[in-house]
């Protein structure tokens, strides 16, 4: 059986990724390499990514990364071994979305390689389709159309998808996304950065019924989601509470009922959706989709209308290059492959899907 193998590179934010996969035309996907650079401990000081600091660590780490991928994956030859690059680019920061593109097309450039350009968010859809994910890992996902909730720190969408690369956007946020709401409350909560797996570790030791914060837009007859309100609401609580919003358990409690009123209309609004638009399946991806309660609720919710559910392996939901692969992979099985040449990439740093 004939099979392809692509190398794929991500530097849309924070992490300098290069990944090279097997795909086989029965769609089997193998993972020959997935090495990351993560800049979190660099960013932390700031609370959030700089993207100058960022781009200049990819220039830094693009090289390395690169080579370690080639050495994991056992290639020797990359003109005869690679048969297709491919690139995220958009959406994303600019400046570090170029150094990718830039490391990319040089490559296909020199070898004479195709080369094709994904969407970031495409690539996190199709983390799904990589090896070791939830839900039921020995079964192939369910045939189109597929509901599809994509949560990170920029993004907070459902996503109805007919085929791969075939998307509607059915509901998105009309302000903050989920992550990025999650990042807000964590600072002012005093925990560190990025803010998802912090708060979520300190929920565990609080009481999501303490206070009642709102799920906004949780009762609106469409798909669109806002977080702009609750943590303007986390805000007001925490100056209510003065003194008291020091103490450890205050801060669990807040960080239980906030994790709470973020994570129930994700879900609800997804169920909902699921059910009118008749898909085969639930998919869950994104940064976000490593919160475990978020999980939780959207596996029991699923199971309760006989709904199918599934989410990528925990080390597949942050950013990284194999995802890329996988969109790519799909994404060139319908292109034509004459119009796969280094000069048609081109950056888009707020790249929709489409």
């Amino acid at each position: 059986m004939k099979s392809f193998t692509i190398l794929a590179i991500e530097t849309s934010c924070d992490e300098t990724a290069v990944a090279i996969i097997e795909a086989s035309e029965n769609n089997d996907i193998r993972i020959l390499s997935n090495v990351i650079s993560s800049q979190i401990a660099l960013h932390a000081q700031y609370g959030g990514v700089v993207p100058s600091l960022a781009s200049r660590e990819h220039v830094k780490n693009i090289r390395h990364v690169f080579e370690s991928a080639l050495k994991e994956a056992g290639i020797t030859d990359f003109q005869k071994e690679i048969n297709l690059i491919v690139v995220t680019h958009g959406p994303g920061l600019g400046p570090t979305l170029l150094v990718g593109i830039t490391f990319a097309k040089t490559l296909a450039w020199h070898y004479t390689k195709p080369i094709i350009g994904v969407n970031h968010m495409d690539g996190h859809i199709h983390s799904n389709w990589l090896p070791g994910r939830s839900g039921e890992p020995a079964a192939p996902l369910p045939d189109f159309p597929l509901l599809n909730l994509v949560v990170s720190g920029g993004h907070t969408e459902l996503v109805l998808m007919k085929n791969h690369g075939e998307y509607e956007i059915i509901g998105e946020t009309m302000d903050d996304a989920v992550g990025e709401a999650f990042d807000k409350v964590a600072r002012l909560l005093g925990l560190g950065y990025p803010g998802g797996p912090a708060i979520s570790k300190l929920a565990e030791q609080g009481n999501a019924e303490t206070y009642p914060l709102p799920s906004p837009m949780a009762k609106s007859k469409n798909y669109n989601f806002s977080y702009s309100g609750l943590k303007t609401a986390v805000l007001y609580l925490l100056r209510d509470l003065k003194e008291k919003a020091q103490n450890e358990q205050t801060k669990a409690d807040i960080a239980a009922s906030f994790q709470k009123a973020a994570v129930d209309v994700l879900v609800s609004k997804t169920m909902r959706a699921a059910q009118e638009y008749q898909v085969n399946g639930i998919l869950l991806s994104g940064g976000v989709s490593a919160n475990k309660l978020l999980r939780e609720q959207l596996l029991d919710s699923s199971s309760a209308i006989g709904m199918p559910f599934f989410c990528p392996s925990m080390k597949y939901t942050t950013d990284n290059a194999a995802m890329i692969a996988v969109a790519g992979y799909f994404a060139s099985l319908s292109k034509d492959k004459a119009g796969l040449g280094w000069q048609s990439i081109r950056m888009d740093a707020n790249l929709r899907l489409s």
